[in-house]
């Protein structure tokens, strides 16, 4: 049983919660998650821990609303329990000086790019953050990044808010710009492959984090398989940060819908009324 601390609402979909968690705590590095579950029926949901604090042996987890199960978390309340919760999971990502980093995050892919475009800076490098969602209300994490950030370059589909478009045309300039050492690509899957599209060009190393489809997190049900320079990888174990330039995007893209309709079916909700039914 593991306690929620704090909750914090970043958007209608999207929640912020610290859980008290003091062994992970003590243990996780940028780049590992963690996977909960919040009741005895739930799914077992994979999470990136978007921050953590060792001394009050807390971490963090970002979770948006997209179906039954995560729904039924963004609903939890500071106070509540998780009956699980499993990790650090995955591979720590490397943190070592490289220069200037540019780190992109599509909508929620803010949560994981933080912990370690924050570990980056630490050690000394020059970060340069493009975050990038639909409107400008769906920007989340924008002080924690500006507060380790060189510069943060905003993209919105809408044009409300910084750029009007993709978050691939701010990249570009950057990259036609300046120097760049590495590019850390984290958001949906279209996201990370068109921005791996631009550094190609440029042949900048680029490492994205795949949120391939998980089971059981440890590698056994080979559930999150992807093909990486050619080779089988599973995400849970092996990832979930991968050298961008080797992913094959159009694989991952097709296994992400695989379920789909299963999904959809799962999170119905009956919405046939009373009204005129007689007895």
């Amino acid at each position: 049983m593991v306690k929620i601390l704090e909750k914090k609402q970043l958007t209608p979909s999207i929640q912020k919660f610290i859980l008290e968690a003091p062994l992970i705590a003590g243990k996780v590095q940028p780049g590992h998650f963690v996977i909960v579950r919040h009741s005895e029926k739930g799914e077992r949901i994979p999470l990136t821990v978007a921050d953590f604090d060792r001394e009050q042996g807390t971490i963090t987890i970002v979770c948006q609303g997209m179906g039954k199960s995560t729904k039924e978390i963004n609903r939890m309340q500071a106070g509540d329990f998780f009956i699980d919760l499993l990790g650090p999971l995955g591979t720590a990502y490397p943190i070592k000086r490289l220069g200037t980093v540019v780190c992109v995050a599509g909508g929620l892919g803010v949560a994981p790019l933080y912990p370690k475009a924050k570990a980056l800076a630490a050690v000394g490098n020059r970060i340069i953050a493009i975050l990038g969602a639909q409107r400008k209300e769906l920007l989340i994490m924008s002080a924690e990044m500006e507060s380790i950030s060189e510069k943060v370059l905003y993209s919105t589909d809408d044009g409300s808010f910084g750029h009007h478009g993709f978050v691939t045309s701010p990249l570009r300039e950057v990259l036609q710009e300046e120097k760049v050492d590495e590019v850390l690509a984290i958001g949906p899957v279209p996201m990370m492959a068109a921005a791996v599209k631009v550094t190609k060009e440029f042949n900048v190393p680029t490492v994205v984090s795949l949120n391939a489809l998980m089971i059981d997190g440890t590698g056994m049900c080979g559930g999150c398989r992807v093909t990486v320079g050619g080779e089988t990888k599973f995400s849970c174990v092996d990832g979930p940060a991968f050298d961008g330039h080797r992913v094959d995007f159009d694989e991952l893209a097709k296994r992400q819908r695989y379920y789909r309709e299963m999904e959809e079916a799962a999170d119905h909700r009956c919405r046939l009324g009373l009204e005129g039914v007689k007895e």
